[in-house]
């Protein structure tokens, strides 16, 4: 490669790293069993030392490299000197060896808008830690088991936890980076843990297999903790054969990518922007969709307000079909911005 990488690849590189140092930090405060989680607006929107500790890394180790992005993260937290430890200088080699795409590659740090959520599926983080913990006291008097083996409920609920960084440039989400932090946590001791994935428009999705349900199936993803009459109106209403709860947003999109899920709805204005930029990018390199219910895509500026009011509709083939078995009921419940 002649001359320096382009700015948005060097971001991109700089977000993997960061996003495999927040994995990290994840599973540290899940196996410290010291979740420190409190409750932001209710039972159901919590915060842990996980998202605090990954969300203060992130920002820091971008910031530090790149001074003039916008960062626009979860979690409102106080300005404090943050822990050396936190900060990840590295990059990924591999992205910086790729060519930027023509239409990005011209762009300028003031130009792009980075948005982070440090622990997506913090919900089911906590009720991991639970299962895990009360597995522990079981086992340790009985088996003598120091660490115990992990219960499949808690490996299903790790399952849905992620790491997202969403990168946007004129309002639109470019590029995307997901970590999953327990990939792999059912094989046990002795297995890299976690994985993350990347894509961006123009090249592509990297770091997991692409597939898609097969045949006509109509499998729908939705919420699994934050469900109504609305959201299961709608959800009905496309006749699925199946319908997949998860938590997570970065989680859902991973099940339309790897052929588990032909369609994530979620007729609720409960998501917000840091929740879908990462996968919504990730999508788009693969030629998926994400709208609102109406099929009107969401901008990611900096100056946009951060619920998505309309929820979220995404697929990665057939949009329109679903899009048109939106009842008239949650269009008019939830209005377009």
């Amino acid at each position: 490669m002649s001359g320096s990488p382009a700015v948005v690849m060097r971001l991109v590189a700089s977000a993997y790293a960061v996003a495999e140092k927040a994995g990290t930090i994840v599973r540290k405060v899940l196996h410290s069993g010291e979740l420190g989680i409190v409750e932001k607006t209710g039972a159901n929107d919590l915060q842990t030392l996980a998202d605090r500790l990954a969300q203060q890394s992130i920002c820091s180790s971008l910031s530090k490299r790149f001074p003039k992005i916008t960062i626009i993260g979860e979690e409102d937290l106080p300005s404090e000197e943050i822990q050396e430890d936190l900060i990840e200088t590295g990059q990924s080699e591999e992205i910086l060896q790729r060519s930027c795409p023509p239409e990005f590659s011209q762009l300028k740090e003031e130009e792009i808008v980075v948005w982070v959520d440090p622990l997506d599926g913090t919900k089911e983080y906590t009720e991991a830690s639970r299962c895990l913990h009360f597995q522990a006291v079981a086992q340790a008097p009985h088996k003598g088991l120091d660490t115990p083996q992990p219960h499949s409920t808690a490996l299903w609920l790790l399952d849905n936890v992620t790491v997202l960084i969403g990168i946007a440039y004129g309002g639109r989400a470019i590029a995307g980076v997901i970590n999953q932090p327990f990939y792999n946590y059912q094989l046990g001791a002795g297995t890299q843990l976690g994985r993350t994935m990347w894509g961006m428009l123009g090249l592509g999705a990297f770091g997991f297999q692409l597939q898609e349900v097969p045949g006509d199936r109509r499998i729908v993803t939705t919420t699994r903790s934050h469900s109504n009459k609305l959201v299961t109106d709608c959800v009905d209403a496309m006749e699925p054969h199946e319908v997949v709860r998860v938590g997570g947003a970065g989680n859902k999109i991973i099940q339309l990518v790897e052929g588990k899920a032909s369609a994530y709805v979620f007729a609720s204005p409960g998501c917000k922007k840091w929740d879908t930029c990462a996968p919504e990018a990730i999508l788009h390199a693969v030629g998926g969709k994400l709208t609102d219910m109406h099929g009107n895509a969401y901008r990611y500026d900096a100056s946009v307000k951060h619920m998505n009011s309309a929820g979220v509709l995404a697929t990665l083939r057939n949009h329109e079909y679903y899009v048109s078995r939106v009842p008239q009921s949650v269009l008019q419940a939830l209005k377009s911005d």
